[in-house]
């Protein structure tokens, strides 16, 4: 009888092994990503020119919540704005930890640096101007499909001089509609530049400062996730505006197709 038990036992234990396996998240994680996208809206405003854009990545997580990554896009901003030549590709680096706590609720802290390798700037750079490479560290708070993310600057941002404090602040939701494969999104944000150089843009009538939102659906289609977003901004349109390029405007309201796929 006590042998019988026994090995009742001990097999449901064996059987429930492969369970445990599978459950257990891997220690190291990798994966890959591509998108294309008709066209690179970064923050509301357009990185390209309003001109379709390829985009990918790398990224790698490990078990307990760290992660770091290198993503890469092509752009035209600050070739256009006459800032640089060659200035075609921006490439990003970031690292930071995240995870859950208290059921519901996640946390994200992390560091990223824009960079743009490729450019070649004027010499010299014009006054209030400064490279565009930016290093930011960012900090968020999510609820289910709610999210709240504050990014602040470090130096120079985005190619205004001495920017150190500029931030970003947005709340974005996202909300996966059960059992179709639909996902439906909506976001607020707000960029606001800080000192000396932000503060004389201001009053030439080039203010880089402003607000955006955008409203966004998806579907997955077996992997393959199909995008379709509208997304606007207040940023100023008057002649000479910091976001007014080639006779566009860069933040206008505009609606984005994208086509993605990670692996």
């Amino acid at each position: 009888m006590r042998k019988t038990k026994l090995l009742a036992i001990t097999l449901g234990s064996l059987c429930a092994l492969p369970a445990l396996a599978e459950e257990a998240a891997p220690p190291h994680t990798f994966t890959s990503n591509v998108s294309l996208v008709s066209d690179y809206l970064y923050r509301g405003i357009s990185q390209t020119g309003t001109r379709a854009a390829i985009q990918g990545g790398f990224d790698y997580a490990r078990a307990g919540g760290f992660y770091a990554g290198v993503w890469g896009s092509s752009i035209s901003w600050i070739s256009d704005g006459a800032l640089a030549s060659n200035a075609g590709l921006e490439l990003d680096t970031y690292f930071g930890f995240k995870n859950s706590f208290a059921g519901d609720f996640s946390y994200d802290i992390g560091y990223l640096r824009y960079n743009y390798p490729s450019a070649t700037y004027v010499n010299p750079i014009p006054a209030n101007f400064a490279k565009a490479d930016t290093d930011e560290v960012y900090g968020a708070i999510g609820y289910k499909w709610l999210t709240l993310k504050y990014s602040y600057s470090l130096g120079d941002t985005f190619a205004v001089a001495q920017a150190r404090g500029t931030s970003y602040i947005d709340l974005s939701a996202s909300y996966p509609i059960a059992d179709t494969g639909f996902t439906v999104g909506a976001h607020l944000g707000r960029q606001s530049y800080k000192g000396a150089a932000a503060d004389n843009l201001k009053v030439a009538g080039a203010d880089p400062s402003y607000s955006d939102y955008k409203l966004s659906v998806s579907k997955d289609f077996s992997g393959f996730v199909l995008g379709l977003a509208y997304s606007k901004t207040n940023a100023s349109t008057a002649p000479g505006a910091f976001y007014k390029v080639l006779n566009k405007d860069l933040g206008q309201g505009k609606a984005v197709l994208s086509l993605s796929r990670s692996f």
